[in-house]
Parts: C-alpha cells; sequence; structure tokens
C-alpha cells in the first residue's frame, strides 16, 4: 500500500489539497465556535462574511468599488488621515475581476481569491521545501503552515495569501535559478502588497554571496545579469507606488503619510519617516502600557534580535533549507525593523517568513511534530478569538 511520501511524490498537488482543505475546515469550525460564543455572552451575533471582511477587507472592498482617492483625507490639524491609499491595488482588482462570476459578490470572491491562493501557496511552499527537507517534512512543513496562528487569514478578505502566492513562486524561481519568471513574479508581489524592497535586498546580498563563491559555484554572465536586473526590477517596484500615490494625489509625500497616519495613533506625533525608529518607540510604548520600564523595552528587543539573527545564521535546521531561503528571512526581518511600527498586525507581518516552517518540520520526532502542530492550532483559535471574535479597537488590529 503506498505510503503518504509516495503519495506526495505522485500527486503532490492531490496530497498538499487535503492538508489545505482539512485546515480550512478546522479554521472555520473555530470561527463558527467563536460567533456562537459572542452570541451567547452578548446577544449579538455576526456572521462569517462579515468577519472576513473587517479591517483591511473593507479597505480592499473600498478599493474594488470606489478606486483611490484623487485628494487625501485630513483632519483639523491638517495631517493626512487613513485612506487606500496604503492598499495595493492586485488583490482587489482581481477580487473584483472574480466577483463578476458571482454577480458582483465582491465579498464572496475575495474569500474564493484569498483561499485559492493559499492552497497555491502551499503547494509552492512544498516544492521549495522538498528537496532541502525530503517529501515527509515538506508535507509537515504544509500543515504547520495552513494550520498556524495567522491561518484564518486564509479564508479572509485580506492580500496576504496572494502576496504569499507570489513570493514562493519567486523563492522557487531563485532556488531552480530560472531568473527570467521573477520578472513576471516580483511586480506581482509589489503591487499585491508591500515588501518587495525585501526582496531586492535579497537578491543584493544573494548576487554578492553567488559572486564571492563564482570559483565553487560558477556564476555565469547571463546569471549575474538577471540577478543585477531582477533587482534593480525590485527595487523600482517597491519605489513605484510612492510615485503613482504622488501622481494621482499631487502629493509626492503622499504614500508615506498614508502609512504614516497608522503610527500617529499610536505615537501622536507629525513627525516623519525615521528608519527603525518604529521598534524603538513601539518598544517603549507596549513596555509601557505593560507597567514596565521603557529600557526594559529596548534591552528586550536587542535580545530578539540577536537571538533571531543567531537563528538564521546557525541553527541547523534552518540551514538546511538552503542560502535563499535564510536570506529571504534576515533580509525582510530587516525590512520590518527599518519600516514597521509593530502592534497587534505583527503577527500578520511575519507570514511571509512561512518557509522557515521546513526547519521546525525536520526533526523527524512524531511527537515533536503533532505539538507544534497543536501549537499552532491553539494560536490560531486565540488568534482568532482576541483579533475578529473580541477584536473592536485599532489595539487589536487583524
Amino acid at each position: 500500500m503506498p505510503t503518504l511520501r509516495d503519495r506526495a511524490a505522485r500527486h503532490p498537488a492531490l496530497v498538499v489539497a487535503a492538508i489545505y482543505l482539512t485546515a480550512r475546515v478546522v479554521t472555520t469550525l473555530f470561527i463558527f465556535i467563536g460567533v456562537g460564543m459572542q452570541e451567547r455572552a452578548t446577544g449579538s451575533a455576526t456572521t462569517f462574511e462579515n468577519l472576513s471582511m473587517r479591517w483591511d477587507g473593507q479597505w480592499y472592498w473600498l478599493i474594488a468599488t470606489q478606486g483611490y482617492p484623487a485628494t487625501l483625507p485630513l483632519d483639523t490639524a491638517g495631517n493626512v488621515t487613513s485612506n487606500a491609499w496604503a492598499f495595493m491595488p492586485v488583490y482587489p482588482w482581481l477580487s473584483r475581476a472574480v466577483a463578476v462570476v458571482f454577480g458582483g459578490a465582491y465579498p464572496l470572491a475575495a474569500i474564493l481569491v484569498a483561499i485559492g491562493a493559499g492552497y497555491g501557496a502551499s503547494l509552492v511552499l512544498f516544492r521549495l521545501l522538498r528537496e532541502r527537507t525530503g517529501d515527509t517534512a515538506a508535507l509537515w512543513a504544509v500543515a504547520l503552515f495552513a494550520s498556524g496562528p495567522l491561518a484564518a487569514l486564509f479564508q479572509m478578505g485580506y492580500a496576504e495569501s496572494l502576496f504569499l502566492l507570489w513570493l514562493f513562486l519567486a523563492l522557487l524561481a531563485l532556488v531552480k535559478r530560472r531568473y527570467a519568471w521573477l520578472y513576471l513574479f516580483i511586480p506581482l508581489m509589489g503591487f499585491t502588497r508591500p515588501g518587495v524592497l525585501a526582496f531586492a535586498l535579497m537578491l543584493g546580498v544573494y548576487g554578492t554571496v553567488r559572486w564571492v563563491r563564482r570559483r565553487t559555484d560558477p556564476l555565469p554572465a547571463t546569471e549575474a545579469v538577471h540577478i543585477v536586473f531582477a533587482g534593480l526590477l525590485a527595487v523600482l517596484i517597491g519605489f513605484a507606488w510612492q510615485l503613482i500615490a504622488g501622481y494621482a494625489t499631487g502629493d509626492p509625500q503622499a504614500y508615506m503619510e498614508t502609512e504614516l497616519s497608522w503610527r500617529r495613533g499610536w505615537t501622536g506625533e507629525d513627525g516623519g519617516f525615521v528608519p527603525f525608529s518604529g521598534f524603538v518607540q513601539a518598544s517603549a510604548i507596549w513596555f509601557r502600557v505593560w507597567g514596565l520600564p521603557e529600557a526594559a523595552g529596548y534591552v528586550t528587543l536587542a535580545v530578539v534580535v540577536a537571538a533571531v539573527a543567531a537563528t538564521l545564521l546557525f541553527e541547523p535546521h534552518v540551514k538546511r533549507l538552503g542560502m535563499e531561503i535564510r536570506l529571504w528571512s534576515a533580509s525582510y526581518v530587516v525590512y520590518l525593523l527599518l519600516v514597521f511600527f509593530p502592534q497587534s498586525s505583527i503577527f500578520r507581518l511575519l507570514m511571509p517568513l512561512g518557509p522557515l516552517y521546513g526547519a521546525i518540520a525536520l526533526p523527524r520526532s512524531t511527537a515533536w511534530r503533532v505539538s507544534m502542530l497543536a501549537l499552532g492550532l491553539l494560536g490560531q483559535w486565540w488568534w482568532i478569538d482576541q483579533m475578529l471574535i473580541q477584536g473592536t479597537t485599532f489595539t487589536q488590529i487583524p
């Protein structure tokens, strides 16, 4: 009788589909349980569709139906307030196109696009990992990815799963050294959600490493040219949305001011963007909220950054994933440290580190793998309860 590994080797799409759909059934069950608990506790009920289209889902819906504002909204002090320019167009436009099939029902289309893209990302993740981890560990990695703490986003009106699909395809193209595909996937990434500048950084470091190792790992001129041009394209795409927003609104700072409008809700500051300032500010703010010394926040931030760096550099299971995944993970962490202000959505922004699930799945102990799966499901229930069911303030943004 063929084993699961044999089936994965012969029919990976079907095996990954079975894992992914099972995970979606579990997530749906969690959401319905949460909705029932909320109804019994408060006497008011919501629907699966309402939960799936909350927060950022509303912005994407707005973009799909009304487009982007030509004039930036301002508060009484003249500061730019939250608006649609913070969100990229590929996901809402694709969802709007799919909605045509369903009589214009955008919420249903947005959820289906997210679910379909999540399956595609899971399948590509399996292909990305299998040569480094083996089929069994790669399947476990897919199970952890599809059932992890943020798995509810695979069936919400968010762009995360679509971005992950483009990202994993780009990483697979890089691993296979089929660089021409990057000219397709980089623009798709860049206009789906922010993060393509991290890919540009990764390509810069990747090209440098390949150049240093060219005696043992030959770097043909055609490959070098592709790496350079793909990196330049990623930089161009990374800044293109700022230029587009500036041209459309007549304000060169439209995109940056829009992004900073979310941060002002926490800091109350009207200053401009300063690299790395977000994490430093947030360390003090969160520790103050928790009644702890601000200095402890700075120390904790330094310790966490050092621990992440050490893990990516030296942890043996992570090293087995290969240079490309490690460089991407490091580049993305640096990107977050540079530009992001961490609050409740920090968990969502860690999803592009999904290939690291391969390292978690590598230990062959079944007890370990089952424990990690159970921990992910427990985290998923906590996230659904806190961010979707009980989340009503800007401190509980998914």
